[in-house]
């Protein structure tokens, strides 16, 4: 039997709908941390003066929390309920941004980190919990457009997280204002490459902090006191909804009070559909991730661009990814088995990150900005196509592993800023900047999630239902 959903089969049965709905809620409120966090990678690199590699810490203790979280989170939840682990993902996610308040307070990036850290736990247990519990609410023929509907909400979450970073903490960090003031105080920048002024501004930051300590200090001091302020707003609106979450009934779609059998259930495990789909996710979390966070890199140090002005072409790679989230949803998966449709976007997204390496100039990152197009229905696509067949309950923990698989984003990254590190990449006699060299990573990343869609799409799908 293909793997497309029957027309005839509501995406939402009627008795789902609050429960959907709210439990939807949640897609925003991660995509809102995610994407309010990316920028930190460029912001705590010049508030600290790190390298990119050091400042891709951010991403590494971020999205290494869900790696550490994601199989304890399931056990919680098979134990208990999915209700269960979505409070207990909202109490850690709250603490963690509660904590950058004495982060902030100490100038202490280790504690940013940590806070971070402790932030993703909420999340792995957030995301562990919400995936199938959306897959289990109603006929496993229309499961995978049933998550995509509902992811296609965290993009949402998201494009409010790069707004309030643009318009609210970028604009307002006097570290830009220092960068300007270099700008201003030597015009002999505007004849030279935007990559070679970036390298100068940041000497000159070095440089202010070892002769002017205390106004650097208080620089810093004034800079992570703005980065702390959407943090702790989040933290309030989800202490909100970890109380709406506590008070409401929610369905327990599934629950069985039988023991764990773990060898039974790695074998139900160990097929080329879960595993490969593991390995995928791992490769779409690393290519997302690196193409968010490295588009700011893109815009100054390529372009010459300010911070919160590349960052606005973020917020349109966003908005494309929201595009293609909610096209994909209601034009793609209907009428495309689900292999298929992840294998050509990919092949599209490969194509548009090698226009990307290899076109200068604005053009570049309009192509980088596409790549988001693609992107789009990836991560709910792989999940559903990932978990069809498994009951409920193996569900639950097998989410855990494609959860897991989200610790594609604190690996790549670093990887990705090495590059960037190392400077100009020469190929074939062609001299690459290593901004637009770097992308060679994400490149790879799309190959594989091709050939797992191509090859998943010509499986039949499995007998066992997900509801």
């Amino acid at each position: 039997m293909p793997e497309s959903p029957s027309a005839s089969a509501p995406v939402v049965p009627r008795k789902y709908l609050f429960a959907f709905a709210l439990v939807t809620s949640l897609f925003a409120l991660w995509g809102f941390a995610n994407d309010v966090t990316n920028p930190l990678v460029k912001v705590f690199k010049e508030i600290f003066l790190l390298s990119n590699e050091q400042s891709a810490w951010v991403q590494r203790a971020f999205y290494g929390g869900y790696a550490t979280m994601a199989i304890p989170a399931a056990l919680v939840i098979r134990k208990f309920s999915y209700k269960s682990g979505i409070i207990v993902g909202l109490l850690l996610y709250a603490t963690g941004a509660l904590l950058f308040i004495p982060a902030s307070s100490r100038m202490s990036y280790g504690l940013f980190l940590g806070a971070l850290y402790i932030l993703t736990f909420g999340l792995a247990f957030l995301e562990t919990a919400a995936n199938p519990y959306i897959l289990s609410m109603g006929p496993p023929e229309t499961a995978t457009r049933r998550l995509n509907l509902a992811q296609a909400f965290n993009p949402l979450g998201s494009l409010v997280g790069m707004l309030v970073m643009s318009q609210v903490i970028l604009t307002q960090l006097q570290i830009e204002d220092f960068r300007q003031a270099e700008k201003k105080a030597h015009p002999e920048y505007l004849t030279m490459l935007p990559d070679e002024v970036d390298a100068k501004i940041s000497d000159s930051l070095q440089e202010f902090a070892e002769e002017q300590p205390t106004e650097h200090q208080a620089m810093q001091s004034h800079d992570l006191g703005v980065v702390r302020i959407p943090y702790v707003s989040i933290a309030l609106v989800v202490i909100g909804v970890l109380v709406v979450f506590a008070l409401s009934k929610m369905p327990d779609t599934g629950h069985e009070e039988d023991p764990i059998h773990l060898f039974e259930l790695l074998g139900r495990l160990a097929t080329f559909r879960y595993l490969g789909g593991v390995v995928a996710q791992t490769f779409y979390v690393g290519a997302q991730i690196m193409c968010w966070t490295f588009i700011i890199h893109y815009g100054v140090t390529l372009l010459g661009m300010e911070a919160s002005r590349a960052q606005q072409w973020n917020i349109g790679a966003m908005c494309t990814f929201i595009t293609g989230r909610w096209l994909g949803t209601l034009f793609l998966l209907p009428r495309v088995r689900p292999g298929t449709a992840l294998g050509t976007l990919a092949i599209g997204g490969l194509i548009a990150t090698a226009a990307a390496i290899f076109t200068p100039g604005i053009p570049g990152i309009v192509c980088v900005v596409s790549i988001s197009l693609f992107m789009s229905v990836m991560f709910p696509t792989i999940y559903g196509i990932a978990l069809q067949g498994l009951t409920p309950n193996d569900a639950k923990l097998g989410s855990a592993g494609l959860i897991f698989a989200i610790v594609g984003g604190a690996l790549m990254p670093p990887w990705q800023a090495a590059i960037i590190d190392g400077g100009p990449v020469t190929l074939a006699g062609y001299t690459l900047p290593a901004v637009r060299a770097s992308f060679f990573l994400p490149l790879g990343c799309f190959i594989v999630i091709a050939i797992y869609g191509f090859l998943v799409a010509r499986l039949k799908s499995p007998q066992i239902d997900v509801a």
